[in-house]
């Protein structure tokens, strides 16, 4: 399984998260800070880093930013619940894994068995 790594403000989508992936069998970090989710990607083996558009301090892109250039092989999930310019730009940026909120946790299932899929055959 995978060890994820999720970035988001909302306390309820956390525990949600948390709860699901574990119980799916990932290893499951969670924090709301989006600055805390750099150090922490940046730091850490993670193979997925699940991660809200619109968060305060850094918004999800520049959080994909920040990261991506040091931790490429890492597969970013956005979620979003205002869609605007931000998800065009996670889009064009090569960001192919958009959940819009609320996101159906079967959703979520299908997208990680293809990311997870993706990341046995590197």
């Amino acid at each position: 399984m995978a060890r994820i790594l999720v970035i988001d403000d909302s306390q309820v989508i956390r525990d949600l998260l948390a709860d699901f992936l574990a119980d799916s069998g990932h290893f499951v970090d969670c924090v709301e800070d989006s600055e805390e989710g750099i150090r922490m990607a940046l730091a850490g083996s993670y193979d997925i880093c699940i991660c809200d558009l619109h968060i305060p301090k850094k918004n999800g892109f520049q959080i994909y930013q920040a990261i991506s250039a040091t931790k490429p092989k890492l597969t970013f999930i956005m979620t979003d619940s205002l869609p605007d310019s931000l998800a065009d730009q996670i889009s064009e940026a090569g960001v192919p894994y958009i959940l819009r909120k609320p996101f159906d946790l079967d959703q979520l299932r299908e997208v990680l068995a293809t990311v997870c899929a993706s990341i046995k055959t590197i």
